[in-house]
């Protein structure tokens, strides 16, 4: 009777061993693209959670700017039973599919600073984490149309089409060129460089080559930016006579800054972007609910207050 006593006991407690919660999250996170200064400070916030979180395990992926490959990667994110999948999507327009398979799979879903499609009709188990577009943008030609004095001819570089953040960034552009106070500057020509510093380089080399007039270039970020600054250079032209203006607030943008080649950006907080985009998937995976938008502030960088961003 002993023996089957202490036989009953060590069962229990392998029963109440096998019971036991398990807090930790294993994260899937698919990234746009490895091949991103504004998207490796995201990824960074990203690592600084996990680091501050013993529970939390992430496993990065690169989609390389492939729609089909990030749908595969949420894919094996949930046949390898992943507790939380945070995805940084390459096109807007295709995140309804990824919605529906990770509600399908029970498992919680977070979109971080590129909004779904879907923003406003996300389920109990997802979230966005961002920034506003329409601040940002905004706040950038605003600065633009003050340096101008509301007159001048402007170039417009913008991101890839598909993406909402070029798409809004590029609106809130327009509108604010068609305030009466600002309608005295003209957009004289706006293409897309891809986020890219070699390709803006490469179309303000063509703009510039081809004689059209321009008082100010609106980058919709710091990377096509600089590439704009490379190329007025290389042309021989005064930095001092034109107003360049991206968004991000990149460490290259804040450089440029401080040597008086870029005039305005606007911080996007990338690392805390990352931060709470892991920490909402870990919460959610302990079954906590969050807030469906994660709202973090855009703020203006100019000469003025340079100081409180650059390191």
């Amino acid at each position: 009777m002993r023996n089957a006593h202490k036989r009953l006991i060590q069962t229990a407690l392998v029963v109440s061993t096998i019971s036991l919660p398990v807090h930790g999250a294993n994260i899937g996170v698919t990234m746009t693209s490895f091949d991103n200064p504004f998207l490796d400070i995201l990824m960074e916030g990203m690592k600084q959670a996990e680091k501050a979180n013993p529970d939390i395990s992430i496993q990065f992926e690169d989609a390389n700017l492939d729609i089909g490959r990030q749908l595969n990667q949420v894919q094996s994110f949930i046949a390898s039973g992943v507790d939380g999948i945070v995805v940084n999507a390459v096109d807007g327009d295709t995140t309804a599919t990824i919605t529906q398979m990770a509600e399908e799979a029970g498992i919680p879903l977070v979109y971080v600073n590129h909004p779904p499609i879907d923003i406003n009709m996300l389920p109990d188990n997802a979230s966005f984490v961002g920034s506003n577009e329409l601040d940002s943008g905004t706040l950038q030609t605003v600065e633009v149309c003050r340096l101008l004095e509301g007159k001048g001819k402007a170039l417009v570089m913008m991101g890839p089409l598909e993406n909402h953040a070029a798409h809004t960034r590029t609106k809130d552009i327009e509108e604010v060129l068609s305030r009466p106070e600002c309608s005295g500057i003209s957009i004289e020509e706006k293409q897309v460089a891809n986020w890219s510093r070699t390709q803006a380089y490469d179309l303000m080399t063509n703009w510039i080559t081809s004689g059209i007039e321009y008082d100010a270039v609106i980058s919709n970020n710091d990377e096509m930016a600089l590439g704009a600054i490379q190329a007025i250079e290389a042309s021989g032209r005064s930095m001092d006579s034109v107003v360049i203006a991206g968004i991000d607030a990149t460490a290259d943008g804040l450089i440029a800054m401080q040597t008086g080649q870029l005039d305005i950006t606007v911080f996007q907080n990338a690392t805390k972007q990352g931060e709470v985009a892991v920490q909402s998937a870990y919460q959610m995976s302990q079954g906590e609910s969050v807030e469906r938008n994660i709202w973090i502030p855009f703020e203006l960088v100019t000469p003025e207050n340079l100081d409180q961003y650059a390191n």
